[in-house]
């Protein structure tokens, strides 16, 4: 099945209260107001779908961005030995994205 559908998960403000929840877990759910939002992906090979292609970096500056980011990152996380787990959570919306998509991959039994 080919999923055709144009799908934003970029609309999120700062300050604006939502639901996030662990991707597998559907139990685990908080709602949280983020203090910063960044955009984490663009569109740098457009395809069919109309959107505007965005000129690629050079290999400096995406070198740049990488070491600012992992320097961002919590020292515990980061270490060699016994990293403390980084824990992820999605919107609802992508929530129920990634789980269509898993139910209309998985086989289906059929019961004799």
């Amino acid at each position: 099945m080919l999923f055709t559908h144009q799908f934003t998960f970029f609309d999120t403000q700062v300050g604006e209260r939502i639901l996030c929840r662990h991707p597998f877990n559907e139990s685990k759910r908080a709602y949280v107001v983020p203090q910063c939002v960044e955009e984490l992906l663009k569109c740098y090979w457009p395809g069919r779908s109309g959107k505007d292609r965005e000129e690629l970096p050079s290999i400096k500056l995406i070198r740049e961005r990488c070491i600012k980011q992992l320097g961002q990152m919590r020292p515990d996380h980061m270490r060699r030995l016994n990293p403390t787990p980084y824990k992820v959570s999605v919107s609802a919306k992508l929530y129920d994205f990634i789980h269509f998509l898993w139910l209309n991959e998985a086989p289906v039994g059929e019961l004799q």
